[in-house]
C-alpha cells in the first residue's frame, strides 16, 4: 500500500518557504526559487532519513569516544532533468554520501498542441536492488513522468524502498501513482496537493514551470 506524507499539512517554517516557492513576485529571483527547491528538498532528505535503518558507530573526538547511531547504508537520489536539479542539490547536500541517478524526460506535443506524451530518452544510474530509492522531482502533474522513469529505472532491478519526493502535486497526479506503482513498496513525500489539473497539464494554482523558473526558458520541443 503507498503511503502520501504531506508536509504542508503542519504548520512549520516548510509553508513559510513553500509560500515563497509559489509566489509569482518572489519567482522573479531565480537565485532565489533555485535556492528555495534547494531548502525543500534539504527537509524532505531530513524526514525521509527517519525512516532508513540505523547502527551504533564509534566516533572518536579529541577527548574520547562517543557512540552515535549513524545510517546503516546509503541511499540513491535520482531525479529527472532539468527542472529537478535544484531538488536534486538541496537533498544531496543533507545525504552528502548518497549514490545519484538521473533521467531524462519530457512532454512531446503533437503538431496541434492537443495530445502529448511522455519520453524518455536517458539513465544515469547505480545499481538500485536492495537499496533504498529516493526519486525527486519539484512537480507532480499527471504523474506519468514519475511513472515511466520510475518504471525505466526498475527493470531487473528492486530497490527496498521506493521514496517520491515532490514539492507540488495534483491530487489526480497522486491517485495516477498511486495506481500505477500499487505493488511496489512506495512513499510519496509532497509539500502541497492541488485539486485542479487543467487539459494541458497544468497544475493550479501550482507554481508554474520550474523549469523556466530554475533556469530560464525552453525552445518549445
Amino acid at each position: 500500500m503507498i503511503k502520501i506524507h504531506d508536509l504542508g499539512a503542519n504548520d512549520s517554517v516548510f509553508n513559510q518557504i513553500m509560500a515563497e516557492l509559489r509566489d509569482a513576485v518572489i519567482q522573479l529571483d531565480r537565485m532565489r526559487f533555485r535556492r528555495n527547491l534547494e531548502r525543500i528538498g534539504e527537509i524532505m532528505a531530513y524526514e525521509i532519513s527517519k525512516t532508513f535503518e540505523y547502527e551504533e558507530e564509534e566516533v572518536t573526538t579529541p577527548l574520547g569516544v562517543k557512540e552515535i547511531r549513524t545510517m546503516k547504508e546509503q541511499p540513491v537520489v535520482a531525479t529527472i532533468l532539468r527542472a529537478g536539479l535544484p531538488f536534486h542539490n538541496g537533498m544531496i547536500s543533507m545525504l552528502d554520501h548518497a549514490d545519484s541517478a538521473f533521467i531524462a524526460a519530457y512532454r512531446k506535443y503533437d503538431k496541434n498542441e492537443e495530445d502529448s506524451e511522455i519520453r524518455v530518452e536517458y539513465y544515469s544510474s547505480p545499481s538500485l536492488d536492495d537499496r533504498v530509492l529516493i526519486l525527486c522531482d519539484p512537480l507532480l502533474a499527471t504523474g506519468e513522468s514519475i511513472v515511466k522513469t520510475l518504471q525505466g529505472l526498475l527493470e531487473d532491478e528492486e530497490p527496498k524502498q521506493i521514496h517520491i519526493a515532490v514539492a507540488v502535486a495534483s491530487q489526480d497526479g497522486l491517485d495516477y501513482v498511486k495506481q500505477a506503482m500499487s505493488l511496489k513498496p512506495v512513499t510519496i513525500w509532497v509539500g502541497g496537493i492541488d485539486e485542479e489539473l487543467t487539459a494541458r497539464a497544468y497544475v493550479v494554482p501550482g507554481m508554474g514551470d520550474v523549469g523556466d523558473l530554475a533556469y530560464g526558458e525552453k525552445r518549445s520541443s
